[in-house]
């Protein structure tokens, strides 16, 4: 969800409010290279057969039609999340309701790694950078590393009720956000740790910068703080009228990390250039100014945005079912694609101008961004997606789903 562009060529609002600004020289992340060929192990076998009887209820959605390779059903529960290892794509993470997470293979479903001992609904569960480890997070704040290739649980930390979790770029260095306002960081395994205060408000989203040195925190009372993370203070605060009018729900930055895409319960999205602090762009669907209420009854919140990598545009989702594509330095809208349902997630292509979306009703969907039309359907969950991940090819996609169920697909276009 990054984007190569520069964002320049806009309007910057002159009476943003700028605390001061932190120039690095380095951050020295000493990358731990541990993914020395993870071993092939003899481990249990998953069995992935969907137990689809268990799901014929009569507001079921087309659970006849299931256009899914793999069908990962070892979850007791709602799975919640699901994460790609960066490093091959070969592996997923999913945490469920069951208070469990697995690490899995995608060619065949099979088994891994079963992450126990989680105390509430695993919310959380993501790769380091190199895929020799995983972090899960539960919403009562436990968090558990493990090493995949030994199967071992290397670390544990418990922090207040957790709101999202998220690895540094290119070091063992571990990163949360928590209802009581705090950002956590910690260097894995030893578990020395720093943390990042602000006002007594919900770190609601969280994004490492690509340079490492740098995290953008979206925050429940609108405002956006980009924190210095070899300082341990934030460079910027926007707040206020440059601030959102509700609780952050989602960011994004593009390639470089020049630019910050912010989405909020207010409706609004936000571009912020993460260097100066200033609020360089704003889109909503009506081309108008967001609601001066989160609270208003109209207000259609914002549930995820993206940056595309190869052309100026960004994509926004809403509760309401719409996509809409804008022009990134016009904040005009280029297409609106609409769901019968509300979106839940959206993800584009690394190389591609598509941009893929799950939604409430069970579907994953295909959109062509230069044309605003869909290119392809999938269907086979017969419950709401909750979240998925796409592939760096983009051959393939990993859901999350209420029906207790993850499931690749396999993403075929005419032009492959």
């Amino acid at each position: 969800m990054d984007n190569n562009m520069q964002g320049n060529s806009v309007d910057v609002h002159g009476d943003e409010e700028i605390i001061e600004v932190i120039d690095l020289n380095d951050m020295d992340p000493e990358p731990d290279d541990l993914a020395d060929g993870l071993e092939d192990i003899d481990f249990e076998d998953d069995g992935n057969v969907g137990d689809d009887e268990a799901w014929e209820t009569e507001d079921e959605m087309e659970a006849e039609q299931d256009d899914s390779e793999l069908t990962f059903s070892k979850h007791k529960g709602s799975v919640f999340c699901v994460s790609l290892d960066p490093a091959t794509n070969s592996m997923a993470v999913t945490g469920g309701e069951d208070d469990k997470a697995y690490v899995w293979r995608v060619c065949d479903g099979e088994v891994l790694l079963e992450c126990t001992g989680h105390k509430d609904s695993v919310t959380c569960a993501v790769f380091s950078h190199d895929s020799s480890m995983v972090a899960t997070g539960d919403m009562g704040g436990l968090i558990k590393v493990w090493k995949v290739e030994t199967k071992e649980e290397i670390w544990s930390f418990e922090v207040g009720d957790l709101e999202w979790l998220e690895w540094h770029p290119c070091a063992a260095v571990l990163l949360a956000g928590t209802d009581d306002g705090n950002m956590w960081m910690w260097k894995i395994p030893s578990g020395e740790c720093k943390t990042f205060q602000s006002a007594a408000s919900q770190a609601t989203c969280g994004k490492v910068l690509p340079d490492g040195k740098r995290a953008v925190v979206g925050y429940e009372d609108g405002t956006v703080r980009v924190w210095d993370l070899k300082q341990g203070n934030a460079a910027h605060v926007i707040k206020g009228q440059d601030g959102h009018r509700g609780a952050l729900t989602c960011l994004s930055c593009n390639k470089d990390g020049s630019l910050v895409l912010t989405g909020s319960v207010d409706g609004g999205s936000k571009l912020i250039n993460t260097a100066t602090g200033k609020v360089v762009g704003e889109y909503s669907l009506d081309g108008g100014k967001v609601k001066a209420s989160p609270h208003d009854e109209e207000s259609n919140s914002i549930e995820s945005v993206g940056f595309c990598n190869i052309l100026p545009l960004v994509a926004v989702a809403y509760l309401d079912g719409t996509l809409a594509v804008y022009d990134l330095s016009t904040q005009v809208m280029r297409h609106r694609c609409q769901h019968e349902a509300g979106i839940v997630h959206l993800q584009w292509e690394d190389s591609s101008s598509v941009v893929s979306t799950c939604c409430l009703d069970g579907a994953l969907r295909l959109w062509d961004a230069r044309t605003g039309s869909i290119m392809a359907e999938y269907h086979g969950h017969s419950a709401e997606i909750l979240n998925f991940t796409i592939n760096r090819e983009g051959t393939f996609a990993v859901t999350a789903s209420g029906d207790n169920q993850s499931k690749v697909f396999c993403l075929q276009r005419p032009d492959r």
